[in-house]
């Protein structure tokens, strides 16, 4: 909730990784719809990850004569370059499992939220590091808690508001250098931030499991704790 106004999370919604789960190979071909010798030949390693390239995807994207097929490719490639980026240019294997579940309807907020603070959580203990998630997810919260403002729009009580649409059509200056984004960033006071985004309203939500007061978030490569109600304080 804290980077997207996700509500009521139902629980045969919430993404679970399945226990036995299918080749990097076999799922590949499914989602593709491509015999097997095709697939296996393009299946790249990086580091301990397998993947496939981009330019691979693209290709059955222009030219698979199912269409089904090239909408399938088309969201797996969008969750394997953006939101779940891992090796440039490249899908990484665990984004096959998650495209299987979408399938099913299955949310892709709480794993979105997972895999963006475990690696905030590793740049901040690492003193530096590359942030391994989607950048322009993370651009959005920045705008949405930065900067407090007095007045929301009357839109945001409409059923067809989209804050991500708003803080997209808002323009933003593209030209501020590193240094300056730096000293902007060191200089920010408390009254400068907003800890809940000026668009989310309180509504029934899951925040805790068991007798704790938290709840844990499954990634598509690992897990975190998450209190929803530091959110809504």
């Amino acid at each position: 909730m804290a980077l997207l106004c996700c509500s009521k999370i139902q629980v045969d919604k919430t993404y679970s990784r399945a226990v036995n789960v299918s080749t990097f190979l076999k799922k590949l071909m499914n989602i593709t719809g491509i015999n097997e010798q095709w697939v296996a030949t393009r299946i790249e390693q990086k580091g301990d990850r397998k993947c496939i390239p981009w330019k691979n995807l693209k290709h059955l994207i222009l030219a698979h004569p199912d269409t089904k097929k090239k909408v399938d490719v088309f969201a797996l490639s969008i969750y394997g370059l953006v939101v779940f980026p891992k090796a440039l240019e490249h899908v990484d294997e665990a984004v096959t499992d998650l495209s299987d579940r979408l399938d099913k309807r299955v949310t892709p907020v709480p794993m979105i939220l997972a895999e963006t603070f475990r690696s905030l959580n590793a740049c901040r203990k690492a003193g530096e590091d590359r942030f391994v998630g989607c950048a322009q997810l993370l651009l959005a919260w920045f705008h949405s808690h930065f900067w407090k403002v007095d007045k929301v729009s009357y839109q945001v009580f409409s059923e067809n508001y989209s804050p991500l649409k708003e803080i997209v059509a808002t323009p933003r200056r593209d030209d501020i250098p590193e240094e300056k984004w730096m000293a902007i960033l060191q200089s920010l006071q408390k009254e400068n931030i907003k800890w809940r985004a000026p668009w989310l309203f309180p509504d029934e939500i899951l925040y805790r499991c068991g007798d704790f007061d938290w709840v844990p978030l499954l990634g598509i490569w690992g897990a975190v704790g998450y209190a929803p109600l530091l959110v809504l304080r």
